[in-house]
């Protein structure tokens, strides 16, 4: 099946090029694909039997949605009904979207494509009446009326352009042209970046860094999310909501006596600084990244530091984990998939950055999950089990379940952050190795709080170093990606890896964004990846991919944007979604924008939500029966062309309009050739 041919469908590929045109705003475009989700489904749903309305006439968290399903009439021809749904899903996505995007940067293109969309499926962009006792139309106007009015009272400031209210960041901004942080107040705090001109991951111009997007996060009205897995914290005196609460983060300790590579917080960062230095394909090591080696790691992983060493690879990068022994869809091995670990990592950190197309990660789920439906593999069972489902309902099912769960996932996840407001690598590594190196009390620039010495990736400069000189003597160098400055052109050069001043070290990014402007404990990725894993699994009930394996084709110099690059041509590949969401949150290693610390509590958070998530949704959805076979003049649906469905035709006989039951032939008159239908099969059952 391919939801492709979908009108759902082809509105959420217009959202999602509308996001691809917008600022890059996680919390904000998984907002969006919720509400837009739900407003497709209860469209569907109004005119359905099985399936039951979510926000129309319910009290929805807290707000009234007003809806009398008396007034609505419903189409008995089935023809009629699919386009009475269609009809209302065109208008109630049009409707929320054009709000939505109306102040997008690319507002003009995303509004002339959801216009253009209306037109094509033959809807009235014109027609903007909420009087949904007059048909499908308004019907869809209605709802997007009424989320839009939701969303402006939601918790999440939509009003004032998603802006804090609250929040201040105590630290000042990190600028990044000088080396080392000697200015920053708390090493355990999230630190802004001053950034001259910064461009978002959707290439977007602002004037000035942005402040910390959505630290208020936590208030705003969720899914499935509960009052009774939410505790209300504290800090300076404002409360802050917590869901799911995964406790805090590793702290920086500045008379630390713990060996460097023993404390948690050293740990985790200068492992960010060891893999930056796995980004070039020059160092010669080759890794099979096929599903046969790598993936099938442990769903619950390390639950303490002290293990965590035995699921993330310190030195060489990635997990430890084994692959499977072969493709249950076809039973044999999985063929090896050998290439430059330097351009696997670098790959990996572009890709899973925002999605190839800069969609955000919720969006990047919806493509992935458009993908999987697409294939010809697919089949519409409904969590693998019962009925083929007929493509909407499925879509419109699908897309509720992961929009609402990603919705949730942002809510849980910046609650977090929000709270916790913990410091990402650029800011730490810079800091401690400012301070020193914390190994060896009886070498050169020990302090307590410095950086852990690993011969060979982090070391001191000693006499005759090339990085000696300018003062350098004595100072922390580091192995690692050299930089945007070590870049001519990003069309045509790369950075490569070498040893630079640790106090100068970057992420894998462009200079003109460096890290995503909001804390990073815990990781937005890792919490979106694997809710969105845990749901593919269930509502496809199957946790691989069709065809036992999912692949996305990189070029030979093509594919990266920060830098030229990859120097091979290859597949990223994944056995399970599952194993998708793991390698997306070991990019975020190697990009330089989580240590471990933020990358498996954010995991387990990602399960936790989609459990909640799918739970939610279903209450939703009802059994589906095999199908009959449609008896064209079966009007009551009761197997047999009988009394019944003649009496029905008598009784509006005469009768003029639009959905009135006794019109066999739908041509708006009950009349003499609607009698005459239905006595040519009297008495006939509805046989498979």
């Amino acid at each position: 099946m391919s939801s492709e041919s979908t009108v759902v469908r082809q509105w959420n590929e217009d959202l999602l090029e509308a996001i691809r045109g917008d600022f890059a705003r996680p919390t904000v475009h998984a907002r969006n694909l919720f509400h837009f989700s739900l407003a497709c489904f209860d469209a569907f749903a109004a005119y359905d039997n099985v399936d039951s309305v979510m926000f129309l006439g319910q009290d929805f968290q807290g707000y009234d949605v007003p809806f009398d399903p008396s007034l609505l009439e419903i189409p008995s021809n089935p023809e009629s009904l699919r386009l009475a749904q269609e009809t209302a899903i065109c208008h109630a996505a049009y409707g929320l979207l054009t709000h939505r995007f109306a102040d997008s940067p690319s507002a003009s293109a995303s509004l002339a494509l959801f216009e253009s969309t209306m037109l094509q499926l033959g809807c009235d962009p014109s027609n903007t009446s909420v009087n949904y006792a007059e048909g499908p139309a308004e019907l869809g106007n209605h709802i997007a009326a009424e989320l839009i009015a939701f969303g402006l009272q939601d918790g999440s400031n939509e009003a004032a352009g998603y802006s804090n209210q609250f929040y201040t960041s105590v630290n000042p901004a990190l600028e990044l042209a000088e080396a080392g942080n000697e200015d920053i107040v708390d090493p355990n705090s999230y630190q802004p970046l001053a950034i001259p001109v910064f461009i978002d991951q959707g290439g977007n111009v602002l004037s000035e860094t942005p402040d910390f997007q959505g630290a208020e996060w936590g208030w705003v009205a969720p899914f499935a999310l509960s009052d009774s897995v939410k505790i209300i914290r504290t800090r300076n005196d404002v409360e802050w909501p917590v869901y799911l609460d995964c406790g805090a983060p590793p702290f920086y300790e500045a008379d630390s006596t713990v060996d460097g590579i023993s404390d948690a917080y050293a740990w985790g960062f200068a492992l960010v600084a060891l893999w930056s230095g796995h980004l070039h394909p020059d160092d010669g090591v080759m890794v099979d990244v096929s599903p046969g080696n790598l993936g099938n790691a442990s769903i619950t992983g390390p639950d303490s530091f002290e293990q965590m060493d035995t699921f993330y690879n310190w030195i060489e990068g990635g997990d430890f984990s084994s692959g499977h022994d072969e493709n249950p869809k076809t039973g044999t091995p999985y063929d090896p998939n050998i290439v430059p670990r330097g351009d696997y990592s670098r790959v990996l950190a572009e890709f899973w950055a925002d999605g190839p197309d800069s969609e955000t990660p919720p969006g990047h789920w919806f493509v992935l999950l458009n993908g999987v439906m697409d294939h010809p593999d697919f089949t519409t069972h409904w969590m693998g089990e019962g009925e083929e489902l007929d493509p909407l309902r499925y879509v419109v099912r699908a897309y509720l379940t992961l929009g609402g769960t990603l919705h949730d996932a942002a809510i849980a996840a910046w609650s977090h952050k929000g709270y916790y407001d913990y410091i990402r690598p650029v800011s730490a590594i810079r800091y401690m190795a400012g301070l020193g190196q914390r190994s060896d009390s009886t070498l050169q620039s020990y302090h307590p709080g410095g950086l852990p010495l690993v011969p060979g990736h982090i070391e001191l400069i000693e006499a005759g170093d090339p990085l000696a000189s300018g003062g350098n003597l004595g100072k922390i160098k580091v192995w690692a990606w050299q930089g945007p400055d070590a870049i001519i052109s990003p069309t045509w050069d790369e950075a490569e890896v070498g040893w630079i001043l640790a106090e100068e070290w970057w992420p894998y990014q462009r200079p003109s964004f460096v890290t995503p402007p909001f804390a990073g404990y815990v990781s937005g990725h890792s919490t979106f990846s694997r809710a969105a894993a845990e749901i593919l699994t269930s509502i496809t009930g199957d946790p691989f991919f069709p065809g036992g394996m999912g692949v996305f084709p990189v070029l030979e110099n093509q594919f990266l944007v920060f830098e030229d690059g990859p120097s091979v041509s290859f597949d990223i590949q994944w056995a399970t979604y599952r194993d998708a969401s793991d390698q997306c949150s070991l990019s975020r290693i190697w990009g330089g924008i989580h240590p471990p610390a933020d990358d498996f509590p954010g995991r387990g958070l990602g399960v936790e939500i989609a459990e909640l998530g799918l739970e939610r949704a279903s209450r939703q959805f009802g059994d589906v029966a095999p199908p009959p076979v449609v008896c064209a003049f079966d009007l009551d649906l009761d197997g047999v062309v009988g009394s019944s469905d003649l009496l029905s035709v008598l009784a509006d006989f005469g009768g003029q309009g639009s959905n009135l039951t006794g019109d066999v032939d739908d041509d708006g008159v009950v009349g003499v050739a609607d009698v005459l239908d239905i006595l040519s099969s009297y008495g006939e059952p509805c046989i498979d």
